[in-house]
């Protein structure tokens, strides 16, 4: 492995570790597309600070786009509150406001620099190597490393100092500023973070699977674990993975870096959609199956219960007149007697259906509720 490869995943894990963790509380808080609105409308504040410094490698840049993050959820609250229009319109109407604002200044006054759309929508981690930092004559790295690597940092030493206060503030709000935690305080400077890590993967990621990277991981994650702490260990660790396995992807297929890493977290997520032992869709499925055949052995112990003992009971407690009652198939109530009887619940003598003593106790409870 070369040293170019080496510094390309060190930035990749860097850009996923430090989107997964603002992109938690995104989830949590149902807000998943705000990130998408902020990573877009940024783009304004990038340019107006270029054109005030003329610098691309200005960190002026990054707190213009801070800034702007704040500014695109101000206004999306602003609408929003005003009762004329709902959340998801305020942001459909607020940040393509903006970013069609920055692509007209980029197109129309920085043409002939690397400030191109292309750029800020896709990027290109490949070329993150050749643009380094040097101390003093010495080259010490890529210049993204060490953005990425302070990104990452301010991230988790943010979360780390208002771990108590975010963590009531995402899940009771009302709650969180009765004992004075000020959660409105704390909502935007999550969501100036969110902008601040934006901004500092656009030249990995671009601005558009900076928002795979904020929400696929925690996504996945929210569907393997219940506590938020290992929700925000977890999902780190997932972004990490799916960077340097979509790095090996793009190696292989000579593909686009980025693309890759969004596309192998989204199929971590798929995967934990699919198999999450609790939430997973198979195993939602699995216990639908098993309550809806453990609510059909109830129906049955009852309905033999109530002709239990009465002259028609010899017609109606058996197995083939169960479709014709009960509406139930030939196969499926062959299924919920052979259950029931595992139990013990019921004896078959000859097709006749009759109640063990255990079966009665059970029709009495279900009876009663």
């Amino acid at each position: 492995m070369t040293a170019p490869q080496i510094e390309i995943q060190v930035i990749a894990v860097l850009v996923a570790v430090s989107c997964a963790l603002p992109g938690t509380f995104l989830v949590l808080r149902r807000m998943a597309m705000m990130s998408d609105a902020i990573s877009h409308a940024i783009l304004l504040g990038i340019v107006l600070a270029f054109f005030a410094t003329g610098d691309l490698t200005s960190p002026l840049l990054v707190a213009a786009a801070a800034m702007t993050g704040v500014l695109t959820v101000s206004l999306v609250e602003l609408l929003n509150r005003t009762g004329l229009v709902r959340e998801d319109a305020a942001m459909g109407l607020t940040f393509p406001a903006l970013f069609s604002i920055g692509v007209i200044l980029v197109a129309r006054y920085a043409g002939s620099i690397h400030l191109d759309t292309d750029s800020v929508l896709l990027g290109e981690l490949a070329f993150a190597p050749f643009n380094r930092l040097t101390v003093w004559g010495y080259d010490i790295g890529p210049r993204a490393l060490y953005m990425m690597a302070g990104i990452a940092a301010l991230n988790v030493l943010f979360i780390a100092v208002f771990y108590k206060e975010l963590k009531l503030a995402t899940f009771d709000p009302a709650l969180a500023a009765v004992l004075g935690f000020s959660p409105g305080v704390l909502h935007y400077a999550s969501m100036a973070l969110v902008s601040l890590t934006a901004v500092g993967s656009f030249d990995a990621v671009g601005s558009i699977l900076v928002v795979a990277l904020m929400i696929a991981p925690p996504a996945t994650a929210y569907l393997l674990v219940d506590r938020l702490s290992h929700m925000l260990a977890l999902s780190a660790l997932l972004g990490a993975a799916g960077a340097v396995a979509g790095y090996w992807v793009a190696h292989v297929l000579d593909a686009s870096i980025a693309g890759s890493m969004a596309s192998m977290s989204g199929l971590l997520f798929v995967a934990a959609y699919l198999a999450a032992p609790q939430r997973g869709l198979v195993s939602i499925l699995l216990r639908r199956a098993r309550q809806r055949l453990e609510f059909a052995q109830r129906m049955l112990i009852v309905h033999l219960y109530h002709h239990e003992g009465v002259p028609e009971a010899d017609r109606e407690n058996r197995v083939e007149h169960l479709h014709a009652h009960l509406k139930w198939k030939r196969s499926f109530a062959e299924r919920v007697v052979f259950a029931a009887g595992k139990k013990g619940l019921l004896e078959r003598r000859d097709g006749f259906l009759a109640l063990t003593d255990d079966g009665r106790n059970a029709a009495r409870e279900a009876i009663a509720g």
